[in-house]
């Protein structure tokens, strides 16, 4: 899966818990956007997440 260009977010793992308690394992995927930016002046396509989009980090293109 993709992986944020600035702050490296990709996916967290942790489990589903059931009513009765049982535990399987669950992935949980973040926000992550692609979008054309500029880097260094040129612009580029790189994949970027939410957050990061919001804050003002990155420059559109």
């Amino acid at each position: 899966m993709a992986k944020c260009f600035y702050c490296d977010k990709s996916v967290l793992f942790g489990n589903n818990v059931s009513h009765s308690h049982r535990r399987s394992n669950r992935i949980m995927k973040s926000n992550i956007k692609r979008v054309k930016a500029k880097v260094e002046g040129t612009p580029k396509t790189i994949y970027v997440c939410a957050k990061c989009l919001r804050s003002g980090k990155v420059e559109r293109a």
